[in-house]
C-alpha cells in the first residue's frame, strides 16, 4: 500500500468523480483507476460504486476513508517536523477564496510567500463561502478568505478585513431612489436581485429578513458583485449588495443604506483554531502585512 494511492482514493472519494480526482492530483484518469484497482486488490475489497455517474463509496470504503485521512495527515506531519527543525516549508497549502471576489492583496500575500517558501506548492481553490468554511473545518483548506455575517465561523479563527453594512440599490427613476430611509419592509415590496445562498452577503440578508419574518421575492441570483448590479441597472429587481460593491456602480445606481439591517457582512481571514502549521502561520504573517497596505479595498462576498 503506497500513499499516493491513498492520495488517489481519498480524492475520488471526496470529489465523487474519477476525471476532477485526476486533475486535483494531477495525474491522468486512467492512472487514477489504475492506483485504485491495485489497492481494492491488496485490501480484498472494492472502495467505490462505479454503477451510476456519481461514484460512491461503499461499505469497505467508507471504512476506509478516517484511517486513510489519518495517515495522509501523518505522512504530512512527518515533513512538516523536519520542516520546523531545518527552517525550511515543505508540502502543499491549500488556500480558498470567495466566488466573484478579486482580491489583490491575498495575490500580493501568495506571491511573497511563495517568493520566501518555493519549496511550498500553493494550490488556490474557489468557491461558495459555506463550503469554504467547511473546508477549512474539514482540514482540506488550510485558509480561506471568506464573506461572513458572524464574528467568527464556529471553532475558527478570523482575520477581518472589511466589515460594512448592506444597501438596496436601484436605478434613477425607481421608487425607492426617491426614499431618504429604506428599510426591509420597503425592498419586500419588491424584485430582490440577490447573490445566492452559502454567501456571506446572503445570510446577512436572510437573517435580517428572518428576524422580522419577512420573505422577500428573490427575483434573480448572481455569484459576482457586477452582474448583481448589472441586473438591478436594467430594472430587474433591487439590488442588494455591501457598501464598497455599490460604490463602484454609483454612475448608474442609487445606493441606500437598508436603515433597519445592523448586522455587518464581512469579508475575512479563517483559519482552524490552534492552527500550528507553519505554512499557515507565514501566509498569515504575509497577508496581514498585504492586507495592511493602502490600496483599494476588494468588496465582500
Amino acid at each position: 500500500m503506497e500513499l499516493r494511492q491513498l492520495e488517489y482514493f481519498v480524492a475520488v472519494a471526496e470529489e465523487r468523480n474519477f476525471t476532477r480526482a485526476a486533475e486535483r492530483v494531477r495525474i491522468s484518469q486512467s492512472g487514477v483507476s489504475a492506483q485504485i484497482r491495485r489497492l481494492e486488490r491488496e485490501l480484498g475489497a472494492e472502495l467505490f460504486d462505479r454503477s451510476s455517474r456519481a461514484v460512491t463509496l461503499t461499505v469497505a470504503g467508507k471504512a476506509a476513508l478516517g484511517p486513510a485521512r489519518a495517515a495522509l495527515a501523518a505522512a504530512g506531519a512527518v515533513g512538516r517536523a523536519v520542516g520546523e527543525v531545518t527552517g525550511l516549508l515543505r508540502g502543499r497549502l491549500t488556500v480558498g477564496m470567495v466566488l466573484g471576489c478579486t482580491v489583490t492583496p491575498l495575490f500580493d500575500a501568495l506571491a511573497a510567500f511563495h517568493r520566501a517558501h518555493p519549496g511550498v506548492e500553493i494550490a488556490l481553490l474557489e468557491d461558495n463561502s459555506d463550503r469554504l468554511v467547511e473546508g477549512v473545518r474539514a482540514g482540506t483548506v488550510d485558509l480561506a478568505l471568506v464573506g461572513t455575517a458572524a464574528t467568527a465561523p464556529d471553532g475558527l479563527e478570523v482575520l477581518t478585513i472589511i466589515s460594512e453594512r448592506l444597501v438596496a440599490a436601484v436605478p434613477a427613476g425607481h421608487p425607492l431612489a426617491r426614499q431618504r430611509r429604506v428599510t426591509l419592509r420597503d425592498l419586500a415590496a419588491h424584485p430582490i436581485v440577490c447573490m445566492p445562498s452559502g454567501t456571506g452577503l446572503r445570510t446577512a440578508f436572510d437573517l435580517a429578513c428572518a428576524a422580522q419574518d419577512l420573505r422577500p421575492v428573490i427575483a434573480l441570483q448572481a455569484g459576482a458583485a457586477d452582474a448583481v448590479a448589472d441586473l438591478a441597472a436594467r430594472g430587474l429587481g433591487v439590488a442588494v449588495l455591501s457598501e464598497s460593491m455599490a460604490a463602484g456602480h454609483g454612475d448608474r445606481l442609487t445606493a441606500r443604506l437598508i436603515d433597519d439591517v445592523d448586522t455587518p457582512v464581512m469579508l475575512a481571514l479563517v483559519w482552524k483554531s490552534g492552527q500550528s502549521a507553519s505554512a499557515v502561520r507565514e501566509l498569515l504573517h504575509h497577508s496581514r502585512r498585504a492586507f495592511a497596505e493602502p490600496a483599494p479595498a476588494p468588496a465582500p462576498a
